[in-house]
């Protein structure tokens, strides 16, 4: 690499600049057709439980690195392109092909493994969302990202899926047929999950949004759930889900110096599902609001309730703020209040540094 290096700066402008003149017409179309993109995410969190009494009963710290993810995407023809991302932490997240049908952006096909569409949160990367832990709690559980019944599947799912935007982006819609399993595997039976989404915006900086899943899950927990007892590993069960909210940006505030101009946002959502005999629900409302520079405070409330005739329930409470001192990049910090009606509760203190490119 130093050798490299120092071959490198040896070279002349002019040479430089001669050889790049000479480039190959393969290499110069491949190079604009391909895009390389990145991000990594790690910190230290710091939690506290305590039992009904608030005396404290155990405290874990930890380093960690929750992710680092590589995608290319490339631009095959106008109306063509191929994605493929993975987690250097973890395993292949996405490989898919869109085809854009007409010449305006009303119908897409993509085919593949990728984010499935259900709530408003799970489609979002990691880059922009609020949250240290990224979701809400029943975002978390409806799409896979945690789910003993469904797997590990980081809200991505093997399908096919239809998209478009209509009435000068005025509706998007989403439509998607996809194995139910997750990533990287087969399918364990033989029914499909039918996934919609709806996404209005009547007015500027509004959102109106209904989602929705139709499917049978095959079980793979190992062992028995506490909130869904009933279903064992191996049994097909009915996982239906359903979920409306809403999204509203304004005032936009003064850009910094290595972000944008940025809008006060506040989103919130309600959602329902069943797995088996088991109903649940859930609903959070998060905010964002630029104060100074690059600075901004964030906030969010949080409830879960995992089994309604048990009452399962679990609330946090978020409060934060975060700095974009590069483009993509941040340092968050962020306190939750944990309380769980089924167990002890949490205080829980999370910093992280975000890198992207």
């Amino acid at each position: 690499m130093l050798c490299m290096l120092a071959m490198a700066i040896a070279i002349p402008a002019q040479s430089v600049q001669k050889e790049q003149k000479e480039m190959p017409d393969w290499m110069q179309e491949l190079k604009e057709r391909i895009t390389l993109n990145g991000y990594a995410q790690g910190g230290y969190s710091y939690q506290n439980q305590t039992d009904a009494t608030n005396s404290e009963r155990r405290a874990t710290n930890d380093f960690n690195l929750k992710r680092t993810l590589l995608w290319a995407k490339a631009r095959i023809t106008d109306r063509w392109s191929f994605l493929f991302m993975h987690d250097f932490s973890s395993v292949v997240q996405e490989f898919y092909t869109d085809f854009r049908i007409t010449n305006n952006k009303a119908m897409t096909v993509r085919v593949g493994q990728f984010k499935n569409s259900l709530t408003m949160e799970n489609p979002l990367s990691p880059v922009v969302l609020e949250l240290v832990d990224v979701c809400s709690q029943a975002v978390t559980a409806y799409s896979g990202c945690y789910d003993p019944l469904y797997g590990l599947n980081y809200g991505r799912d093997m399908g096919l899926k239809i998209y478009g935007e209509l009435f000068n982006s005025v509706l998007l819609y989403e439509l998607a047929v996809m194995n139910g399993q997750g990533i990287n595997v087969r399918d364990g039976n033989h029914q499909k999950d039918v996934i919609a989404k709806f996404d209005v915006r009547p007015v500027s900086g509004l959102r109106l949004v209904a989602s929705g899943q139709l499917g049978t899950g095959h079980a793979v927990n190992d062992r028995q759930i506490a909130w869904n007892p009933t279903i064992v590993k191996g049994d097909n069960y009915k996982r239906n889900r359903y979920s409306v909210g809403a999204e509203y940006k304004f005032g936009h505030y003064g850009e910094s110096k290595y972000k944008d101009a940025r809008p006060v946002s506040v989103r919130g959502e309600w959602l329902e599902g069943q797995d088996g005999d088991v109903k649940s629900r859930g609903a959070y409302v998060t905010a964002c609001v630029p104060v100074y520079d690059a600075l901004d405070v964030i906030a969010s409330a949080d409830w879960f309730d995992r089994n309604r005739s048990m009452k399962y329930d679990q609330t946090n409470l978020t409060a934060g703020v975060q700095y974009w001192f590069y483009k993509n990049c941040r340092v968050q910090l962020q306190y939750t209040r944990i309380w769980r009606q089924f167990d002890c509760n949490y205080h829980n203190v999370q910093a992280q540094l975000q890198v992207a490119f």
